[in-house]
Order: structure tokens, then sequence, then C-alpha cells
């Protein structure tokens, strides 16, 4: 059996795993990923992403393809959820609670997007390919055994069954809310687990006399059954996604859903028992149009073991009510991705992987806290159970701080999410927008644009001794790092004294990691820059000190 390597092994072609390849290639890191479906699935699941999220993707290049595939604006855009008895009945407003607090418009470059999945993931696979990954559909993952130097797979064809080895450095599993790779690692999870199973269909029907000129984005319904929905796919009216839950420890099964059934709950959750309803198939080239679907709440206790690491649902499950789960994923392989690219390169220690645990876990822990207490407010009042109080959404998409290894002083406190207009440079945040004029650009651009591919030192007015350091340690280390001065390289903060908004005073710094989180701050002017910089940029990278000796 012929013997393939690369460095990281992808299991999984949908939203996390493809954005895993695409943040993996901007780095230049050979990647294949593989995935059992024979294409991608049409279903929009997802219907947008956070601006944090945004922002990841701003910086591989694919924001304008993202504005240009989302089904509104995202100044223009409000989510209309609702409840009712049927879509033709009298609706109330299903309000969302934590959502009424900071605009987080002001906190960013990036609005948030308002794009289907579906459509989504065909820009992340275009984006892959172009960066040189390789993508294989109809290809599943058969086994794996990992040992202190790599991951051997099995992969098969789904097409015509033949097999073959795969080589790799690494494996990331991005394969699913049920991940057999987890399973295979013994992986468990932690949290309320299977809230309700439902089954999902696309339908093609004229329900717009069941609106009445009501807008709605998405109606929580009780017939047929509680927990059905009718989730708007279009602004006419008549393209829907329905969903509704069924029973498999009273022996209902996806199998017991066929075309005329669905057709029929669909009248009836529409409330037009007449209206003419299609089924679409949901994956190209198939006459697959009905899927199975577990709603849950569950994080994994370990995102990594050995050379295998989880992301996305592999590593924890939310419901899906304030759309929490998928800008989550994304912002996983967002902070795994640049880790394996510079243990990869051999810039940093492989130390620096176990801090993809420990920055990622506790996000996925509150993200499942906060997706329950939405879920317990819209789908079943007064049912959140034990979920903690809801958090204002921007404090959730840009507020968390991370704890590890690779961030050097930070709280340990566990403080909570931080509001954007609290975000003032804290090691362990995500650095702050500000727009800037950058010397010698003379483009208008955002703070965040300056992040994504390498190391970047923020110094303050009179920090030239700490940029002058960060090229001389940058060529020691062999580590890229750009440097900026506010007032200097940096100009026309929008009238905000970028130093200040930094937490630095002007003889200060910062270092920002390149995914825009702060790693570490000197408030002030240091008696030798050089060496202090050095200290820190080893520390987090995970390797030795100077003058340390195997």
């Amino acid at each position: 059996m012929a013997q393939e390597r690369t460095s990281v092994l992808v299991v999984g072609g949908a939203l996390t795993g493809l954005s895993s390849a695409v943040f993996l290639g901007v780095h230049g890191v050979r990647c294949l990923l593989v995935e059992r479906h024979p294409d991608l699935l049409i279903h929009p699941r997802l219907r947008g992403v956070s601006p944090r999220a945004v922002e990841a993707y701003r910086q591989v290049g694919l924001e304008p393809a993202i504005r240009a595939a989302s089904f509104a604006t995202g100044e223009g855009y409000t989510w209309v959820p609702v409840r009712a008895d049927t879509l033709a009945g009298e609706h109330t407003l299903a309000e969302e609670p934590g959502d009424d607090g900071e605009d987080a418009g002001e906190a960013s470059p990036a609005a948030f997007a308002p794009i289907d999945q579906d459509k989504l993931e065909v820009l992340l696979r275009a984006r892959a390919e172009e960066l040189g990954v390789d993508v294989r559909f109809s290809t599943e993952l058969v086994s794996f055994q990992q040992d202190g130097d790599g991951v051997t797979a099995v992969l098969r064809d789904r097409r015509d069954g033949a097999e073959r080895t795969v080589r790799a450095g690494w494996l990331i599993a991005a394969d699913g809310a049920n991940s057999p790779v987890r399973q295979a690692l013994g992986i468990a999870t932690d949290g309320p687990g299977v809230l309700f199973n439902t089954v999902t269909t696309m339908i093609e029907a004229d329900l717009t006399p069941a609106l009445r000129g009501r807008r709605v984005s998405i109606a929580y319904l009780q017939q047929p059954r509680p927990f059905t929905i009718l989730m708007a796919h279009d602004d006419a009216g008549r393209r829907w996604v329905f969903a509704t839950g069924y029973d498999p420890e009273h022996g209902e099964s996806v199998d017991g859903f066929s075309d005329e059934r669905c057709v029929e709950m669909a009248r009836a959750a529409a409330g037009l028992p007449d209206v003419a309803v299609t089924l679409r198939p949901q994956i190209p080239g198939t006459d697959l149009k009905v899927l199975g679907f577990s709603v849950g709440a569950r994080v994994a206790r370990s995102y990594r073991e050995g050379r295998v690491f989880l992301v996305g649902d592999a590593a924890k499950i939310v419901p899906p009510t304030g759309g929490l789960g998928g800008s989550t994923g994304i912002l996983d392989t967002h902070n795994l991705a640049w880790k394996l690219a510079a243990v990869v390169r051999g810039q940093a220690g492989p130390a620096l992987l176990d801090s993809y645990h420990a920055e990622r876990h506790p996000v996925g822990v509150f993200t499942m806290e906060q997706a329950l207490a939405r879920f317990g407010a819209r789908m079943a009042p007064g049912g959140g159970g034990q979920a903690p109080p809801p958090v204002d959404y921007a404090a959730i998409a840009f507020g968390y701080q991370y704890r590890s290894a690779a961030v050097l002083g930070a709280p340990d406190d566990g403080a909570p999410p931080l509001p954007p207009a609290a975000l003032r440079g804290q090691p362990g945040t995500r650095a702050p927008h500000l727009p800037v004029t950058v010397a010698g650009d003379g483009g208008r651009r955002s703070t965040i644009d300056l992040y994504g591919r390498r190391f970047v030192l923020l110094a303050g007015a009179d920090g030239a001794d700490w940029t002058r350091a960060a090229g001389a340690v940058s060529r020691a280390l062999g580590v890229p790092l750009d440097a900026y001065r506010f007032g200097v390289e940096l100009r026309d903060a929008g009238g905000v004294d970028g130093a200040a908004a930094h937490g630095i005073a002007p003889a200060g710094a910062l270092l920002v990691r390149p995914d825009g989180f702060v790693a570490w701050r000197g408030a002030g002017a240091a008696a030798d820059p050089a060496a202090e910089l050095d200290r820190a940029l080893r520390a987090i990278l995970g390797r030795d000190p100077p003058g340390a000796t195997a």
C-alpha cells in the first residue's frame, strides 16, 4: 500500500475542516483534507458568522467574497425570530436575552456576516485549493495510529474502495458532533448531552399567504409537534428549511420520515394544508432529502491527545440558538493553525501546542453555557436550567480572555469576558481595533489588519528602542516580527491615543500574536529591550531560554 506524506491531515470537509485548511494554507503548511461525502451539503445550517470570525477570514482575504455571497448587508440585516403555533398563526417575537447591550460595530472593522453555511463552505473550499491544499471528497478515514513522530492514517476512496496510507505530522479532527476520531481516542465529554433529535429538509413552497406581509427569519412552532422550526432561505417566502423533533427512544428514526410525511408536516407547520411543497436534495448528485441531527450540549474534556486535535463540533456541540457554535469552531481553527505552523517550521517548541486546549477549552465551556441560556429563552422559556445568565453578544464575540503558557501576564482569576470597550491591550485579550494609516502605505486600515501572518510589536511614540530590539530578536530567533510605533509608523488613529488604547506608555510596547491576541505587554521603557523581548518570545513559543543545553 503506497504511503503519502503531509504535514497536517484534516478529517472533515465542512465549516471547521475547510477553515482549518485555509488557515494552515495561508501559513504555507502542507495539508491534506478528506471528506467522506461526495460533495458539500447545500443545507444552510449556520446562517451567519460573528464579527470576530469575519476578522479571521478578513486576514486570509475572504471578507470581500463573503460579503458578496451574503443574503443581506451586515449593517442593514436584522434577524427576526418569532414564536407561534403555526406560521400562519399569531406571532410573538422570540427575544433573545443578552443582545441589548453594547453595539459590536465600534469594536471591529468587520461586521456580522449573514451568510449561509453552504455558501461559505464553497468559498472556503475554493480558497483552500487556491492555497495548495489537497482537498479530497468521497474519501473517509478508516483508521489511524499515532506515535512520537507523527500519525499514520488509512484512507478509503468511497467511489472504488481503494485504500492508501498517509503519514502526517499532525491530525485535525473536524469530523462532527459524533466524531469517530474523538471516540477512537476515548475522550469523554461533559455537559447535558443530547437535548433532542431533529429531522430536517429543504423545501420549496410559497408560504407568503401564511406570512401576510410579516417578516420572519426563523419561526419556532408548536405544529405539527413542539420544537418544530421553519427558517427562511430567501427573502421571497418560497424557500425554507423545515425541521422537527423525533424520538429514537420511542422507535422513531430518520428512515421513517418519507418525502410524503415531510410534506404533510411542513404544511401543518405553515398552517397551509393545501400548499404545494417540494423537497430538495441536500447533497448535489444524490437523492438525499432528509437528514437527522442531534441538538445537544457537551464539551470534550480534552481538545488534544498527542498529535491529534479536536476542532468545531468534534470538540463541542451547543444548541443552535444564538448562532454561537459555528463561529466558535472557526476560531478554534484560527487559534490552532498559527501554532501548528510555528512548530512545523521549527520556530516554536511542541509545548506551544499545549496552549490550544488551555485557551479554547474554557471558551468551549463558556459558549455551551451561553447557548444553553439562549436555548432556554427561545425554545422553552424558563427552560434554561442551571445555565448562567446570558452575557451580551459583543462580549461573547470579542471579550473572552486566554490564560496559557502562550500568554505572559494574564490574570488567573477567571474573570468573565469583557465588553469590547474594556479591551485595552490586556495580556490574553484580543488586541483592540483602531483605525490607522500605515506610513509608506497611505491607505486607511484597522490595527486588526496588521495581524494574521506573524507576530507584531506595537510601541508608543518613544518606543524606538523596542522596535530596534524587535528586528534584532526576529533575526536571532528566526521568527518573523513586524514592529510599529503609534504616532510614527502608525498614524491618524481616529483621534485616539493608540498607545494609551493599548495600555502602554509612550515608551512602552506590547506583543500581539498572529491570531491577534496580546501575548505580552511592557507598559513602559526597559533597561534592555532586546533581552526582555527575547525572553518573552521564547517563553510564548515554548523555546529554550538563551544558553540552555539539552
